[in-house]
Formats: C-alpha cells, sequence, structure tokens
C-alpha cells in the first residue's frame, strides 16, 4: 500500500483552476504564477528561470544523488496568423492542434495590451443552407475561422478592437469531473502531470516527511515546441523524472485507469536502470504501474539529453484518451500517479 495519503479532493480542484488557466505555448505567465502561489502555500519556494518557468527546490536527507521531477504548464493553442477582410481571423496553431476537434469550440482573444474578445473557431462560410461542400471541407488552419463576438465584418474594424496579428487565442477547456471518476478536459495534457506533481509535494508535506534526496523541481513552459526540459536544472543530477500524460489508444498497453511508464518514444529508449527502480517503487506500493512504448512522442526527457543533459531519465504519467483533442482521463491514474511520484521522492 501505498505510504502517504493523497487527496483526490485537493488533486481535482487544483487540476480544474489549472486547466481555466490559460497558457499557451510563449503565453504562460498566468499558469506559471498560480503554480507558484500554490507551491508558496505548501512552504516550496521557486523561482521563474530567464525563459519564463518555474524551478523549485527540495532539501533532502542526502545530497550524493540529486534528482528532478519535470512537468510542463505550457499548453496548445493559437496566435493570429492574419486579420482577414471580413473581420474573422485565420489562426496558427502552437504545435499540434487537431483542427477537426476545435470546430465549433469556444476561445478567448488575449490583446496586446491586455483586452480579451470572446468568439468561437467555425468553418469560412460554414452554413450547410449556403455551402453544399460544408459538411465534406476538409477542417484545417486554412478553412477555420475565429468568428469574434464582436460588431465587426471588416479587417479595419476588427483592427479597431485592438486585435492584431500575433496575440494569443485560449480555447476553451471544457473541464468535467463526473461521479464515474472520470475527468474530461482539454489540456490535461500536462496539466493533468503538474497537479499529480503538486499533489505529491503536498503529500509530503502533510505527513512532514523531506525528499530522500536533494529534489529539483522543473515546471517548464516550452514543452509543446521542444525546448522546455533542460530550462535551469543543475549539472550534477543523478536522476530526472519526467511527469507527462500516457499513451492511450489502439495497439497502446496503457489506460485511462491506470498510471503509464513509457520504455521508449520516438526519441528512443529511456533508462532501463531508474526505469526498473520505479517499477519496484510501484510494485511495492501495489500502484499499478504499465509499462509501454510510445510510437510518436517525444518528451522533456529528450529536450534534456538532446541539450547535453547526463542523467538517467524515465518518464511517468497518467493516461490520457484523444490526446491534442478533447481529453480524458480518471482519477485512479491521477491518484496511482501523485502516489507513485510521492513514493519515489522518498527514496535515498
Amino acid at each position: 500500500m501505498p505510504r502517504f495519503e493523497v487527496s483526490t479532493d485537493y488533486l481535482l480542484r487544483f487540476l480544474k483552476d489549472l486547466l481555466e488557466t490559460p497558457s499557451p505555448t510563449g503565453d504562460t505567465d498566468w499558469a506559471v504564477g498560480f503554480v507558484e502561489n500554490e507551491l508558496e502555500s505548501l512552504g516550496v519556494q521557486a523561482v521563474r528561470t530567464t525563459k519564463g518557468a518555474l524551478l523549485a527546490n527540495m532539501d533532502g536527507f542526502k545530497l550524493d544523488q540529486p534528482r528532478a521531477l519535470t512537468a510542463h504548464i505550457d499548453t496548445l493553442g493559437a496566435m493570429v496568423a492574419e486579420i482577414k477582410s471580413n473581420g474573422r481571423l485565420r489562426l496558427t496553431a502552437l504545435n499540434g492542434v487537431m483542427w477537426p476537434s476545435v470546430e465549433s469550440e469556444g476561445v478567448t482573444i488575449n490583446t496586446r495590451k491586455g483586452n480579451q474578445y470572446r468568439g468561437s473557431i467555425v468553418l469560412a462560410n460554414g452554413a450547410v443552407h449556403v455551402n453544399k461542400e460544408a459538411t465534406t471541407k476538409t477542417r484545417d488552419a486554412q478553412t477555420l475561422e475565429v468568428r469574434i463576438d464582436e460588431r465587426t465584418q471588416s479587417k479595419e474594424e476588427t483592427q479597431l478592437l485592438g486585435i492584431e496579428v500575433g496575440d494569443f487565442v485560449y480555447f476553451d477547456p471544457r473541464f468535467e469531473a463526473g461521479p464515474s471518476g472520470f475527468v474530461r478536459s482539454r489540456f490535461l495534457d500536462d496539466k493533468a502531470a503538474v497537479a499529480c506533481v503538486v499533489t505529491a509535494i503536498k503529500a509530503l508535506r502533510d505527513a512532514g516527511v523531506s525528499p530522500g534526496q536533494k529534489t529539483h523541481v522543473l515546471f517548464s513552459n516550452f514543452e509543446e515546441v521542444g525546448h522546455g526540459g533542460m530550462d535551469g536544472l543543475p549539472e550534477d543530477l543523478a536522476e530526472l523524472v519526467v511527469v507527462d500524460m500516457a499513451c492511450v489508444g489502439e495497439g497502446q498497453n496503457g489506460s485511462e485507469l491506470t498510471c503509464s511508464i513509457c520504455l521508449k518514444d520516438s526519441g528512443g529508449p529511456y533508462s532501463k536502470d531508474l526505469s526498473d527502480r520505479l517499477r519496484i517503487v510501484a510494485d511495492r506500493a501495489g500502484i499499478e504501474l504499465r509499462p509501454d512504448v510510445y510510437p510518436h512522442y517525444g518528451s522533456d526527457g529528450t529536450a534534456y539529453w538532446a541539450a547535453g543533459g547526463r542523467a538517467q531519465v524515465a518518464l511517468i504519467g497518467p493516461g490520457v484518451d484523444t490526446s491534442h483533442g478533447y481529453e480524458r482521463t480518471h482519477i485512479d491514474a491521477l491518484r496511482d500517479t501523485a502516489s507513485l511520484i510521492a513514493e519515489y521522492l522518498i527514496e535515498e
């Protein structure tokens, strides 16, 4: 059995608040500040890196094998690529947006001056009573547009609102946690993992227990575009455990109901010794930890190694269905992930 009490109420409350704080890659300050304030309330001091990530440090019983955790705060999203002649907006994706999945989604346009406008993503000329190809048209960045909920029918009228090319556009997360334990939302990748890490830290604090080794916790803010993993981590790390969503789908071993450990992804295999040790920790605590291989996936661990990091790296995380779409996981996977993190942290 796990040795720590993980509060699922706290985990879900924190996750909901974090999901409802927008943080697309490149515009993460609000969410970073939210996590920073939460850590401070737990007595954990953190500093912001030059790139805007958050790095927390916790003293441990030992200093000879310093370790780190990382989970990324940044999410998918979009920026304004063009103000069209009809006053609507063409978007450019911040990494792997599945365009058909965001049609009809509500959005918020955040202007450079801080004004915010609501709108929705629709198919250009999308009325089925007008366009006979509306049901069959490809949905992508060229065919979808943002319909702004303001009186604007021209480029000039939209510009008068203060909207400019390069403004960030936030997709509504639509968080919902049901009585069956399932959690639905956009951006569970990777805010579910951030919530698990913070909840694990809270579990240790509540128990009055310190980590077994000096521990650094990086909440990165550029993972979705591939350069978040090295930011601010010290050179003398012995181990780095990446906490990120686990793949769920045809041919995968993972599940929405469990935590997974990735043994290989698109960047190659992770460290066998560290992965094996995490599996032993999970077995001892009675936590189901499913081994898996991810076919189209990269993590901050890969970025860390590519930037010259020398520590052993492993990757764990809760199973998330329909990644980069309207995602779903389960409280069992979240709780088990948080428990595994807590159990690992007290290892010497």
